[in-house]
């Protein structure tokens, strides 16, 4: 079994050497990235057999952290290993590639693609990013449109009945700890509003068999690239990789990106834009009616993501990371109310 990293400093020029199979003098890290429960450091490399910048990343936080998010791990693992080349869009290559057994310790060491630069969830996109992010979601999804060779992967977890009551269960106490933190700083609309979600989101994982396609489960601007001039995109983080209806990534991306304001705005053209790219990658009998109605059901996907992604945070979060989360549950739940949602999902 190949060796996983705990710490950066781990990684010197002999392990890099190793790990990567060539011959490099020496290595130095730079701190990147926003995760919540994995650690990213650029590589400053000196090597003449391989590039001179590359990316790192593996699993941080005490052992139990990272014994609970060993399913995301896998998934991320398992994506750069087997899935990445299949599919129709652009992902960093992996050069190396290593899980614990058990799932809890993971290490991935990619492209570097500055100057390509993250988004950031707080300030969300302007309409060229948007455009560029929900085109990409379409090339991704098209390339595994209803393939059912997917339910074969044994890390991308299929949605059953068993797993929705269990993912369900987890988000209703993940709400019940979100609102207790952030409860006072939201209002009253919205903390209903999440705990209406939280109550159907058993239901909504399962309203859907068809379309589905492989599923990012966390499109957002901070696991993000952009190209300097905001015309090209690349997804990173892979780690809620799943099987289930495309939609869900095309709504969480829009009802959490933008504000309403601008959503409302633009979200009939961006679906629009999206559909059309399914379609020039052959995706046949899918209407825009119904892309669009699976647009407003997907909407659940940022809440649940929200408070769960909440729960595995550090306990030690900053500012910046209670203002991504407020961020997300105010303009997802305000997208849910708007677009009814809810009320889409009993129809």
């Amino acid at each position: 079994m190949k060796p996983t990293v705990r710490h950066i400093d781990e990684v010197s020029g002999g392990w890099l050497s190793e790990a990567l199979g060539v011959r490099v003098r020496s290595v130095r890290a730079e701190p990147i990235g926003t995760g919540q429960t994995s650690a990213t450091y650029r590589l400053a490399i000196d090597s003449d057999a391989c590039p001179s910048s590359l990316v790192i990343k593996f699993a941080a936080g005490d052992d139990a952290t990272c014994r609970r998010v060993a399913t995301g791990h896998r998934s991320e693992v398992g994506f750069y290993q087997s899935l990445a080349a299949s599919l129709g869009v652009r992902t960093p290559s992996c050069w190396y590639g290593s899980i614990d057994e058990d799932g809890s310790r993971f290490t991935l060491v990619v492209d570097d693609l500055a100057p390509w630069r993250p988004g950031r969830q707080i300030d969300g996109c302007n309409l060229a990013q948007a455009t560029a992010a929900v085109r990409y979601l379409a090339a991704l999804h098209a390339s595994r449109w209803n393939d059912s060779s997917l339910h074969e992967i044994d890390f991308l977890v299929p949605v059953t009945g068993e797993r929705a009551v269990f993912l369900g269960e987890l988000a209703r106490r993940a709400t019940d700890a979100f609102i207790d933190r952030y409860g006072s700083r939201l209002d009253a609309d919205d903390n209903a509003t999440l705990r209406a979600v939280a109550g159907k989101l058993v239901e909504w994982q399962l309203c859907r068999e068809r379309p589905f396609a492989m599923v990012h489960g966390d499109f957002r601007p901070d696991n993000l690239l952009f190209s300097p001039d905001g015309s090209g995109v690349v997804a990173v983080d892979w780690q809620t990789l799943t099987v289930t209806l495309p939609a869900r990534d095309l709504s969480y991306f829009v009802g959490t990106a933008l504000d309403p304001a601008q959503r409302r705005a633009v979200e009939r053209d961006l679906v629009a834009v999206y559909h059309r790219e399914l379609s020039d990658r052959g995706v046949m009998a899918y209407s825009l009616e119904q892309c669009f109605a699976d647009y407003r059901i997907g909407q659940l996907q940022g809440p649940m993501i929200t408070v769960l992604g909440s729960m595995t945070s550090a306990e030690d979060r900053g500012q910046a990371t209670d203002e991504m989360f407020l961020i997300m549950a105010e303009r997802s739940c305000a997208a849910i109310r708007e677009l009814d949602s809810l009320g889409a999902l009993q129809s």
